[in-house]
Protein backbone atom coordinates (compact mmCIF):
# COMPACT_ATOMS: atom_id res chain seq x y z
CA UNK A 1 0.00 0.00 0.00
CA UNK A 2 1.48 3.76 -0.75
CA UNK A 3 2.03 5.99 1.65
CA UNK A 4 0.14 9.09 0.81
CA UNK A 5 2.70 12.03 -0.64
CA UNK A 6 1.67 15.38 -0.85
CA UNK A 7 3.81 17.02 -4.20
CA UNK A 8 3.07 19.95 -6.75
CA UNK A 9 0.99 18.08 -9.21
CA UNK A 10 -1.41 17.16 -6.75
CA UNK A 11 -4.56 17.96 -7.51
CA UNK A 12 -7.04 19.64 -5.83
CA UNK A 13 -9.41 17.01 -4.93
CA UNK A 14 -6.85 14.74 -4.04
CA UNK A 15 -5.60 16.81 -1.31
CA UNK A 16 -8.90 17.30 -0.39
CA UNK A 17 -9.15 14.17 -0.06
CA UNK A 18 -5.98 13.79 2.20
CA UNK A 19 -7.07 16.50 4.54
CA UNK A 20 -9.97 14.42 5.14
CA UNK A 21 -7.99 11.37 6.00
CA UNK A 22 -5.69 13.33 8.29
CA UNK A 23 -8.67 14.52 10.05
CA UNK A 24 -10.05 11.31 10.83
CA UNK A 25 -6.48 10.04 12.13
CA UNK A 26 -6.12 13.04 13.65
CA UNK A 27 -9.08 12.57 15.83
CA UNK A 28 -8.53 8.27 15.99
CA UNK A 29 -4.67 8.57 17.83
CA UNK A 30 -6.00 11.46 19.80
CA UNK A 31 -8.89 9.20 20.99
CA UNK A 32 -6.18 6.57 21.76
CA UNK A 33 -3.68 8.47 23.04
CA UNK A 34 -4.66 8.12 27.01
CA UNK A 35 -3.16 5.29 28.72
CA UNK A 36 -6.49 4.06 30.12
CA UNK A 37 -7.88 4.26 26.90
CA UNK A 38 -5.30 2.15 25.07
CA UNK A 39 -5.77 -0.57 28.53
CA UNK A 40 -9.29 -0.71 27.51
CA UNK A 41 -8.41 -1.45 23.94
CA UNK A 42 -6.10 -4.06 24.69
CA UNK A 43 -8.42 -5.53 27.04
CA UNK A 44 -11.27 -5.88 24.31
CA UNK A 45 -9.31 -7.55 21.97
CA UNK A 46 -10.08 -10.94 23.47
CA UNK A 47 -13.95 -10.26 23.42
CA UNK A 48 -16.52 -8.32 24.94
CA UNK A 49 -16.07 -7.49 28.38
CA UNK A 50 -18.58 -5.77 31.31
CA UNK A 51 -17.97 -2.57 32.58
CA UNK A 52 -16.99 -4.16 36.15
CA UNK A 53 -14.87 -6.80 34.05
CA UNK A 54 -12.75 -3.91 32.61
CA UNK A 55 -12.47 -2.42 36.35
CA UNK A 56 -11.32 -5.51 37.79
CA UNK A 57 -8.78 -6.12 34.93
CA UNK A 58 -7.36 -2.79 35.00
CA UNK A 59 -8.04 -2.27 38.33
CA UNK A 60 -9.37 1.15 38.27
CA UNK A 61 -12.40 3.07 39.68
CA UNK A 62 -15.83 3.00 37.64
CA UNK A 63 -16.24 6.27 37.40
CA UNK A 64 -12.67 6.45 35.49
CA UNK A 65 -13.27 3.54 33.05
CA UNK A 66 -16.92 4.78 32.31
CA UNK A 67 -15.17 8.33 31.05
CA UNK A 68 -12.75 6.56 29.53
CA UNK A 69 -15.42 3.61 27.67
CA UNK A 70 -17.59 7.24 26.75
CA UNK A 71 -14.35 8.83 24.64
CA UNK A 72 -13.70 5.40 22.54
CA UNK A 73 -17.82 5.00 22.27
CA UNK A 74 -17.55 9.09 20.88
CA UNK A 75 -14.54 7.99 18.22
CA UNK A 76 -16.52 4.94 16.98
CA UNK A 77 -14.13 2.59 18.75
CA UNK A 78 -15.83 0.41 20.98
CA UNK A 79 -19.95 -0.71 21.19
CA UNK A 80 -21.83 -1.13 24.15
CA UNK A 81 -24.86 -3.91 24.70
CA UNK A 82 -26.77 -3.18 27.49
CA UNK A 83 -28.03 -6.64 29.46
CA UNK A 84 -30.18 -5.89 32.80
CA UNK A 85 -28.27 -3.52 34.06
CA UNK A 86 -24.89 -4.22 33.17
CA UNK A 87 -22.95 -2.94 30.18
CA UNK A 88 -20.84 -4.78 27.87
CA UNK A 89 -18.23 -3.06 25.47
CA UNK A 90 -16.59 -4.75 22.71
CA UNK A 91 -14.59 -3.27 20.02
CA UNK A 92 -16.65 -1.90 16.95
CA UNK A 93 -14.20 -3.30 14.16
CA UNK A 94 -10.85 -4.00 13.54
CA UNK A 95 -9.00 -1.20 13.13
CA UNK A 96 -8.07 -0.88 17.22
CA UNK A 97 -6.57 -4.15 17.11
CA UNK A 98 -4.60 -3.09 14.05
CA UNK A 99 -3.66 0.00 15.75
CA UNK A 100 -2.54 -2.08 19.12
CA UNK A 101 -0.55 -4.92 16.59
CA UNK A 102 1.26 -1.68 15.23
CA UNK A 103 1.91 0.09 19.03
CA UNK A 104 3.11 -3.59 19.73
CA UNK A 105 5.74 -4.06 17.63
CA UNK A 106 7.02 -0.35 18.32
CA UNK A 107 6.98 -0.15 22.11
CA UNK A 108 6.90 -3.75 23.42
CA UNK A 109 9.07 -5.81 21.16
CA UNK A 110 12.64 -6.10 21.96
CA UNK A 111 14.62 -4.54 19.29
CA UNK A 112 16.89 -6.84 16.57
CA UNK A 113 20.47 -6.85 18.55
CA UNK A 114 21.99 -7.14 15.04
CA UNK A 115 19.90 -4.07 13.70
CA UNK A 116 20.93 -2.10 17.15
CA UNK A 117 24.77 -2.73 16.29
CA UNK A 118 24.72 -0.65 12.76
Amino acid sequence: MAHPVITEDLSDEDMDKMMASACDASALLKAISHEGRLMILCALVTGEKSVTELEELLHARQAAVSQQLARLRMEGLVTPRREGKAIYYSLADDRPKRILEVIYEMFCTVPDLDRAAN
